[in-house]
C-alpha cells in the first residue's frame, strides 16, 4: 500500500478563511496568499492522502482568541475533525466545558508568540485542562521548554509538543530545549508532533539537517507516543511545501508500516478521542 493511501489522522494544521470569518483586529500576522486555507480545500486535500481525521488547531494568527472559524469547521466536519483552541488564562470551567461539547479537546499555549513570562501564568489553566481530560498543544522554540518545566511538571495535563520542539537549525541534538524535550520520553503524559519540519531546517530541501532531530526523537519516543502532522496550510513557510514530500520523509524514517500505522492511525486516535 502507498503511505499516500495508508490510513492518517493530521494532528496539526489550520483554518485559516478571512472572506467567512475576518481576522481579528489585534492580531501581531495575518496569513494572506498561500496561507490562506478554507475547510473546503483541506477537506480535498484529506481525500487526496488519505487523511481520514484531523486536529485543527485554532492559530494566534489570524484569528488569536477567536474561534469562531475554527468550531465552523467542527461542524462541518460532520465527526472528522476535533479542535484545539486559543482561550484567555482565566477562562473558567463553564466555558471550557461548552468548548469541550463543540468538538475542542484541548487548549493551545505558544510560549514561540505569547512569551515565557505569559506562559508561567498558565497555572490554573492546566489544572482545569488536567481536571476535564482536556489536553495542551504546546509551541516551543530554542530553549523555552527548559523554562517551562517546572509548570509543566506541577500539572497533570496530557501535553503534546508541536513541531518537534522546533530545536534551533544547525545547533544539534545535544542544545538544551531538545535535550529537555528527549527528557521526557516515558513520561505517559507527553507526546510528540513531527511536524513543522520547516521550523528547523535550514536547507531549501528540507530533510538533511533536520533528520539528526527526527531520529532523536524516534530512538526515544515509540510511535505510541508520537503524531503525525502535516502543519497545512504552512504558516509562515519561508519556501514552497506540499504535503506529499513530507509524507515520504515518514516513509523514509519509519520503513515499516506497522509503525506508521501507529504513528498516523493508533496513537492520535488513542490520544483525541477519535
Amino acid at each position: 500500500m502507498s503511505v499516500f493511501d495508508e490510513a492518517k489522522i493530521d494532528c496539526h494544521c489550520h483554518v485559516l478563511d478571512p472572506v467567512r470569518f475576518p481576522y481579528a483586529r489585534d492580531v501581531a500576522y495575518r496569513p494572506a496568499g498561500q496561507e490562506i486555507g478554507p475547510v473546503e480545500q483541506y477537506l480535498q486535500m484529506m481525500d487526496a492522502y488519505g487523511i481520514r481525521h484531523a486536529l485543527f488547531v485554532g492559530p494566534n494568527s489570524g484569528y488569536n482568541l477567536d474561534n469562531r472559524c475554527l468550531l465552523d469547521a467542527l461542524v462541518r466536519g460532520a465527526g472528522r475533525f476535533k479542535g484545539i483552541a486559543v482561550v484567555p488564562l482565566d477562562i473558567d470551567r463553564d466555558a471550557l466545558l461548552a468548548l469541550r461539547t463543540q468538538g475542542i479537546v484541548g487548549v493551545a499555549l505558544n510560549a514561540t508568540v505569547l512569551g515565557i513570562a505569559y506562559c508561567q501564568g498558565a497555572g490554573p489553566l492546566l489544572r482545569l485542562l488536567a481536571d476535564l481530560d482536556m489536553c495542551l498543544s504546546l509551541q516551543v522554540q530554542e530553549d523555552q521548554l527548559v523554562e517551562l518545566l517546572s509548570l509543566l511538571d506541577q500539572s497533570e495535563v496530557r501535553v503534546l509538543i508541536d513541531h518537534c520542539g522546533r530545536p534551533v537549525p544547525g545547533r544539534g541534538v545535544g542544545q538544551a530545549g531538545f535535550q529537555a524535550l528527549l527528557g521526557l520520553a516515558g513520561n505517559p503524559r507527553f507526546a510528540v508532533k513531527l511536524s513543522g519540519i520547516q521550523k528547523f531546517s535550514a536547507l531549501r530541501a528540507l530533510s538533511a539537517d533536520a533528520r539528526a532531530y527526527l531520529d532523536a526523537l524516534r530512538s526515544r519516543f515509540p510511535p505510541d507516543a508520537c503524531g503525525w502532522a502535516s502543519h497545512w496550510p504552512f504558516l509562515r513557510a519561508t519556501q514552497r511545501l506540499d504535503v506529499g514530500p513530507l509524507l515520504r520523509q515518514v516513509e523514509q524514517l519509519l520503513p515499516d508500516e506497522a509503525d506508521r500505522r501507529k504513528l498516523f492511525w493508533d496513537t492520535p486516535r488513542r490520544l483525541l478521542g477519535f
